[in-house]
């Protein structure tokens, strides 16, 4: 039978280097992981660079060279993508950011780039969106509060531009930057105005609001600055329905991932319990794609906490959770009207505590792929496999032909 359906799943981040507390191993090498090995030997493996060679890729163009929209092309910055995922419409032409809650001490340094890993800001996020007043500027925004301390910010009006810089020092203990234009036009000089202005506002309402009030009497960090950066401008993406002829849903606690997936026309599905980080909901986020796979042809799953564990340099708590993933998955190695995708969108290495330019490993399993000698799902196995060495934008491509849905070039 040939598979008509594609599950599509990438482990954020779970590709590294060597790590010393593994022996020199990677996490992937160091892990126990029967059900990963067993797809790398049932299927057909290759090293992958999302972008190309060299590149460092983010989370952001890693996945849309992975849904096959070319990065170099629709990429503008991150912050309408993270705008999309946090349930604001994003229109072709609107400004949109990605932001932080953060503390700032009585010097106005930053203290905390993350205010304590806030949970649960939606308080807060109301407050700027009910207090803060930009009509002067002929401006409108929306401010929607993302998963932990993130948020998104989205501008709208005439004469809005995206060329303008963060007020995120990126470091503690300096202050908060100014945002400024970095193309010398009318419209960036004005959204540069407007964004301080907002950072302005909302620092005014944030620092006495009872939320963090409360945070300051338990000891605890308050979030009373909005820390913004990403900025970018709303494109026009072809739906991916049209584009593929296949219909298709997306699974992510990252709104980022999420927006992505909303904005070229994927259905988003929440799933009650998924976090993004080692907590996650994992056997809730599998269970959920093989119920969508029911009604769809194509699920994007994403699994962030090795990600996670990467930034943070913890390759010990990295090779845990890649164990975890590995039960979690199981139940996709009983379908058998699927073609099962499976790679990381970029590495992380420990070491680094970012992401880096090093390949990542994949492998394509189901009926009808021909597979090699590889038995192991890491780095340097997978680097021997059938696949070779391909990039991100063609990994879509061949998931398509598996399927028969790829159209003949030529006569």
């Amino acid at each position: 039978m040939t598979p008509h359906k594609i599950l599509f799943l990438v482990l954020d981040g779970i590709a590294d280097r060597p790590c010393p507390e593994l022996a020199g191993k990677t996490p992937l090498q160091a892990a126990k992981k029967p059900n990963l090995d067993a797809i790398a030997r049932e299927g057909i493996c290759g090293i992958m660079d999302t972008i190309s060679p060299g590149i460092r890729p983010g989370s952001d163009t890693a996945h849309l060279a992975l849904l096959g929209y070319d990065p170099h092309t629709y990429y503008t910055g991150r912050g309408p993508l993270e705008c999309e995922g946090t349930g604001i419409h994003m229109e072709p032409g609107m400004i949109g950011f990605r932001c932080n809650y953060a503390t700032v001490a009585k010097d106005g340094k930053v203290i905390d780039r993350r205010a304590g890993r806030i949970h649960d800001t939606a308080d807060l996020s109301a407050a700027i969106q009910n207090g803060v007043d930009l009509s002067r500027y002929g401006v409108s925004f929306v401010f929607r509060s993302g998963a932990g301390h993130r948020a998104s910010l989205a501008l709208k009006g005439e004469g809005l531009g995206h060329c303008v810089s963060s007020n995120d020092p990126k470091k503690e203990g300096v202050a908060p930057l100014t945002i400024v234009w970095q193309k010398d036009a009318p419209v960036h000089r004005k959204t540069a105005e407007v964004c301080n202005e907002f950072v302005r506002q909302s620092a005014a309402i944030l620092f006495d609001h009872p939320v963090n009030r409360k945070r300051l009497s338990e000891g605890k960090n308050p979030a009373n600055m909005v820390l913004m950066r990403g900025a970018g401008e709303m494109g026009d993406y072809e739906p991916f329905d049209r584009r593929y002829g296949i219909s298709g849903s997306v699974i992510s606690a990252a709104s980022l991932i999420g927006g992505i997936g909303t904005a070229v026309g994927l259905r988003r599905v929440h799933v009650p319990g998924i976090t993004g980080s080692q907590d996650s909901n994992l056997a809730g986020k599998i269970a959920a794609a093989l119920d969508e796979l029911s009604g769809k042809d194509f699920v994007l799953v994403n699994i962030k906490g090795a990600d996670e564990s990467g930034h943070d340099g913890l390759a010990l708590q990295k090779t845990a959770f890649i164990e975890k993933v590995d039960s979690a998955i199981a139940p996709i190695r009983s379908r058998d009207d699927c073609i099962i995708v499976l790679c990381a969108d970029h590495s992380t290495p420990c070491a680094v505590k970012d992401h880096s330019a090093d390949p990542v490993p994949v492998v394509i399993w189901g009926e009808g792929v021909r597979t090699d000698s590889v038995s192991r799902f890491d780095e340097i196995s997978c680097a021997g496999g059938g696949l070779c060495r391909i990039t991100g934008a063609s990994l879509l491509p061949i998931a398509l032909d598996l399927i028969n849905r790829s159209k003949k070039y030529g006569a």
